[in-house]
């Protein structure tokens, strides 16, 4: 199999080549830094600017899967000339890459996997988020979802297989969320947010690219929630995370406006409450390996026989 992969030099992005490479698939990877191009054996880079419309069309030479990673963090503070590029840049790179595969007529693409997000479903502690949900979450994150999702429909009618991951929070040592809960922890200033009740549906960064894989290899399309079988509560999260790191926790939890002065509108996610199903995705076929929060972290952090909750008693504990 022949992948092109957008968003490949990112966090999930380095480790989805890395599984791609290991099965002995052949990566094709887009990115707007000259500077990142490179040749080698099975994976090789093409430039483009989504900004202006340029991409490389000899990237889509004898690929038959794309999967789209690229899109702006929102882990920045979301200023209104911020919040234009996390929209632009999804939006920008799905209009660049239906264009190239529209006029290219000869390409050999069957399957078009791209990234979402759990944010498009609407703040909640008592809902159970299914994939068939269609309320969408009323802030800023809903609303780009929303629209990014609307964009990755219209591959469809290139009669590509279309896929949607929604992913959740993403646990990895590299980047991303955790090392950024874990420091205040490490330095004994580690503390939940708010009333801690707040659901965090998470997945290990190896098990969300293996989902991604998997969907490729598997020929799906639709809709596919990107967690693991067992979301956790944010007080939850943080004590697996100081229980892995040997560190106390004795500070009470950080209130809401606090977090608002320092972070402005982007403390949204830090409170919103998310809990949602992997169940569509298991029905398929595909096996986590990290169903629960401390096995993960045990994982992450190379620290085996911490956890002692059995798989099988925490699977769904929650679920309605």
């Amino acid at each position: 199999m022949k992948v092109l992969i957008t968003g490949a030099t990112g966090l999930v992005g380095q480790e989805l080549v890395a599984q791609c490479l290991a099965k002995g698939y052949t990566v094709n990877f887009l990115t707007t830094s000259k500077k990142k191009l490179v040749s080698k054996l099975n994976y090789q880079g093409f430039y483009w600017n989504p900004k202006v419309g340029e991409i490389d069309e000899k990237c889509l030479m004898n690929v038959s899967v794309i999967i789209n990673l690229a899109g702006a963090s929102i882990s920045k503070r979301w200023t209104s000339s911020y919040k234009k590029e996390v929209l632009e840049s999804r939006i920008d790179t799905l209009n660049v890459l239906y264009e190239v595969l529209d006029k290219s007529k000869d390409h050999k693409v069957t399957s078009f996997i791209s990234a979402s997000a759990i944010g498009i479903y609407p703040n909640s502690v008592d809902h159970y988020y299914h994939e068939e949900e269609t309320a969408v979450d009323d802030s800023f994150l809903g609303e780009v979802v929303f629209a990014w999702e609307k964009k990755i429909n219209e591959f469809e009618t290139l009669n590509l297989r279309t896929s949607k991951v929604r992913i959740g929070l993403v646990m990895s040592a590299n980047g991303g969320a955790l090392p950024e809960i874990a420091k205040p922890i490490k330095y004994y200033a580690g503390a939940a947010f708010g009333s801690g009740e707040q659901w965090q549906s998470w997945i290990h960064i190896s098990d969300l690219s293996r989902m991604f894989l998997f969907i490729a290899e598997s020929n799906l399309k639709g809709v596919f929630n990107g967690v693991s079988p067992n979301p956790v509560t944010n007080n939850r999260l943080v004590k697996e995370i100081a229980k892995i790191l040997e560190k106390p926790l004795f500070l009470p939890n950080i209130p809401k406006f606090i977090m608002q002065t320092i972070l402005g509108e982007m403390s949204y996610i830090l409170f919103a409450s998310q809990r949602v199903s992997s169940k569509k995705i298991e029905e398929e076929g595909f096996i986590f390996e990290y169903q629960n929060i401390c096995n993960a972290l045990e994982n992450i952090y190379d620290k085996s026989g911490m956890c002692n909750i059995p798989e099988n008693n925490v699977r769904n504990k929650y679920a309605p």
